[in-house]
């Protein structure tokens, strides 16, 4: 009997949504082939062409904004304004990419002409282009139903590159997952994109297919550590292994001078709780850790900040479990005073928990650092007591890759401030000046990633405009006449390029 997904209300625990039944072997096997049929037809695409794509696809979640934020709050609880955010967020990186196939730099264009005399030997005529890997499987994200699921930036990046899409569901949100898929390939096949060219498949046996399948040729994931862990190891152990792009887990440390906790003690408290808390907790860039002057009295006002009473909804129940233990071995690794525990809910229907906290001095953290530095998904935060700011350094030296890390100093701070910015371009992919990590601006600038283990690739972005180039590689085409070259490296193309080492604007 085939197995079926069933979204769950986070606030009532009850089933909501249609079921909807994994799919089975011909299912999957249907998709890889219709996708591996399409890449050269999806990849042989106008950029043109594959803009009025994109355009289509954000008209469709436009018009139908209203219908997708009800469904989405309803499987996950995250609640209306936050989803209306996102799904506005999903349309501007939607509408980015067709900037950034109108631009056609990223195609990173370059030609070598012909020169008899170069050294040491002659040299011939030699063009490199990025050109579309084939099919990609994305796996959806359960924290953001939108802008990392079905139709997030994975999806719309790799089909801007020209590629095949088959998505793998979240099981948190089922029945929006059907629905998105169902308005992306409507608005695919009425912009006259090939049939094959993107695809929604539901079920654990889908996700373990596709990482297999000599067929798919790259993966993008966004979720857990260890659930990306295996999908990484499984693409590496293929016969042909394949670029598999997993945004895992990141604490993402803040860094307070002694300097800033004097100057702005209670606006850092307020607003460190704010982002430690945004959307439960439950979002990648959440500050899981923060280090401040122990002297300072940080500690306590973080405390008082903290609204530990306040109930709040956690996905689905294999994330509220998790976070109940997670919460709890974090806990038992801390000294007990000082912290903050999460109430007992088990009462209330659904997956409600409350906010907590752990403070623990910096040589205690050193000690247990293996124990304390796990990311807690939800809205567990802990904070580091330094002794000094020098001490605040040598415990940045800790940390292994995250998305990012976040110094508040002051104007005096500049030596302090350039020993931590040192340490930290090491370990993260976006370092914060007197802010916060929550809000991953879509821009051509971002960088959404990090050493491992917050990604497994650290030279590419999951948000942003070069998101596009995970999923191309390059090729040289080495004295081939004009007639049989690709449209952007004939000499007739308006791409810019790079000619005999030289920059040329496109005219």
């Amino acid at each position: 009997m085939t197995a079926t997904l069933q979204g769950h209300n986070p606030r009532t625990g009850q089933p909501v949504g249609v079921p909807v039944p994994d799919s089975d072997a011909s299912t999957i096997e249907k998709a890889l082939v219709r996708a591996w049929d399409a890449r050269r037809a999806v990849s042989s695409t106008s950029l043109e062409q594959r803009s009025a794509w994109l355009r289509g696809i954000s008209a469709a979640l436009s018009e139908h904004r209203q219908d997708l934020v009800e469904l989405a709050d309803s499987e996950t609880g995250i609640g209306a304004g936050r989803l209306e955010m996102e799904l506005e967020r999903t349309c501007v990186q939607t509408e980015l990419f067709v900037q950034v196939l109108a631009d056609r730099g990223y195609l990173g264009v370059m030609i070598d002409h012909p020169d008899p005399d170069a050294r040491p030997v002659a040299r011939p005529d030699v063009r490199r282009v990025l050109q579309p890997l084939g099919p990609v499987a994305v796996w959806a994200a359960s924290n953001f139903p939108f802008a990392f699921g079905v139709v997030g930036g994975d999806t719309i990046s790799a089909l801007a590159a020209g590629c095949p899409v088959l998505v793998k569901s979240h099981p948190s949100h089922p029945s929006l997952s059907v629905r998105l898929g169902q308005l992306v390939r409507d608005a695919l096949e009425d912009a006259g994109a090939p049939q094959g060219a993107f695809d929604v498949l539901h079920g654990d046996e889908a996700g373990l297919t596709l990482i297999a399948d000599a067929r798919i040729r790259a993966g993008a994931f966004t979720g857990s550590l260890s659930g990306g862990r295996a999908l990484l190891d499984k693409a590496n152990a293929r016969p042909d292994p394949i670029p598999f792009f997993g945004e895992l887990g990141s604490n993402n440390p803040v860094f307070i001078t002694s300097a800033a906790a004097i100057e702005r003690k209670g606006e850092i408290a307020e607003g460190f709780v704010a982002s430690l808390t945004l959307g439960s907790g439950q979002l990648c860039t959440k500050p899981g850790i923060v280090l401040v002057p122990k002297a300072s009295g940080l500690s306590e006002s973080i405390k008082k900040a903290l609204p530990a009473e306040l109930p709040v909804p956690l996905l689905n129940e294999r994330i509220h479990t998790s976070y109940r233990e997670g919460a709890k071995r974090l806990l038992e690794a801390a000294p007990p005073d000082g912290s903050v525990v999460p109430a007992d809910l088990s009462d209330k229907p659904g997956f409600w928990t409350t906010p907590a906290l752990a403070v623990v001095d910096s040589s205690v953290f050193r000690d247990q650092f293996a124990a304390l530095s796990q990311e807690c998904f939800g809205p567990f935060g802990l904070v580091v007591e330094c002794a000094s700011d020098d001490d605040l350094v040598d415990v940045a030296r800790l940390f292994r890759g995250c998305l990012t890390g976040t110094i508040h100093a002051e104007e005096t701070d500049r030596v302090l401030a350039a020993r931590l910015m040192e340490e930290l371009a090491e370990r993260v992919g976006r370092i914060i000046w007197n802010g916060w990590p929550t809000g991953v601006a879509v821009t051509w600038a971002m960088q959404h990633g990090g050493p491992y283990p917050a990604t497994t690739s650290s030279a590419t972005t999951s948000v942003g405009a070069t998101a596009i180039n995970r999923f191309l590689r390059p090729v040289a085409y080495q004295s081939v006449p004009q007639f049989l070259l690709p449209e952007h490296l004939r000499d007739t193309s308006k791409a810019p390029r790079r000619v005999n080492g030289t920059v040329i604007a496109p005219s």
